[in-house]
């Protein structure tokens, strides 16, 4: 067989078949990577994933209902920076496969009751606008009112910039509603993912009773390099990961994402649905 016969007979690899992981560039069988939560099995990289994954390793496939998909972005502003925002959102829609940065679902872990938000940062960087701040205040009224515990998962470059002031309100709005939780005693457990940044973080990422990262999650405010042209000096290494925040008290456990799920249905247990028969009294209750 002649050289460029073989060439053309030659089957292409599918796309996609093969992942290279960003940390230790080893390239990696995208099934199995899928098989093992979007972690690395080389070095642990936890790979960005996106809302309907999340859902799908987070909840028991039965007895799930989306919650406040009623709550539609809009451009009150008729905001236009390169494009028109309503043509960012569009396009943000057809890119991530939700119709916003966050999305709220009501199911059941091990058979225990919850509600679930999820931020996706395929979705314009996760960014908190009106939307995220109304469907998170709507979640915490739905939880009070239905005594059920609120897990929340984040990831978010902050506020998002197309609704100027109005995205910044959201970080008042988000962390009065958490109050709500706190006066009828239900849980609210936050787990911070790469990267949870911005608005996100001064605001319901770190209002949670339990507060826990995936390893090597970046969080924090400004970034580091902004925060370093401040302050001319250079950051301790491995500043705002996890496991710095860990070491420093910030957040409560560093949790690998395949333990998320038992973890989290241990911690609604004991704050909640076992606390009586455990000896413990619910979170927040007088």
């Amino acid at each position: 067989m002649k050289l460029f016969e073989f060439f053309k007979r030659k089957k292409t690899i599918p796309e996609g078949l093969w992942t290279k992981c960003p940390s230790c560039k080893e390239l990696l069988y995208t099934p199995d990577l899928k098989e093992n939560f979007w972690v690395c099995p080389e070095c642990g990289y936890h790979f960005r994933i996106d809302a309907p994954t999340r859902i799908d390793i987070t909840l028991d496939p039965q007895n799930r209902e989306p919650l406040f998909g009623d709550v539609q972005p809009t451009d009150p502003l008729n905001f236009e920076d390169l494009k028109p925002y309503r043509q960012r959102l569009e396009e943000a829609k057809a890119k991530s496969k939700v119709d916003e940065a966050i999305v709220f679902y009501r199911g059941e872990i091990y058979g225990r009751a919850v509600v679930v938000g999820v931020m996706d940062f395929n979705f314009i960087g996760g960014s908190m606008g009106s939307v995220v701040g109304e469907r998170f205040f709507r979640a915490c009224q739905y939880c009070a009112e239905n005594k059920l515990p609120l897990i929340v998962f984040t990831a978010s470059g902050g506020a998002r910039m197309q609704e100027s002031i109005l995205s910044l309100m959201q970080m008042a709005k988000t962390s009065l509603a958490v109050g709500f939780l706190r006066e009828r005693a239900i849980p609210y457990i936050t787990v911070l993912t790469d990267p949870t940044m911005g608005g996100v973080s001064a605001s319901f990422a770190f209002l949670g009773d339990i507060i826990v990262a995936e390893p090597g999650a970046r969080i924090g405010f400004a970034g580091a390099r902004v925060i370093e042209q401040t302050i001319k000096q250079k950051l301790p290494k491995g500043f705002q990961t996890a496991e710095f925040l860990l070491e420093k008290g910030l957040i409560d456990r560093v949790v690998h994402r395949k333990d998320s799920k038992i973890f989290l249905r241990d911690m609604v247990d004991m704050l909640f649905y076992k606390a009586k028969s455990w000896g413990l009294k619910k979170a927040h209750a007088p």
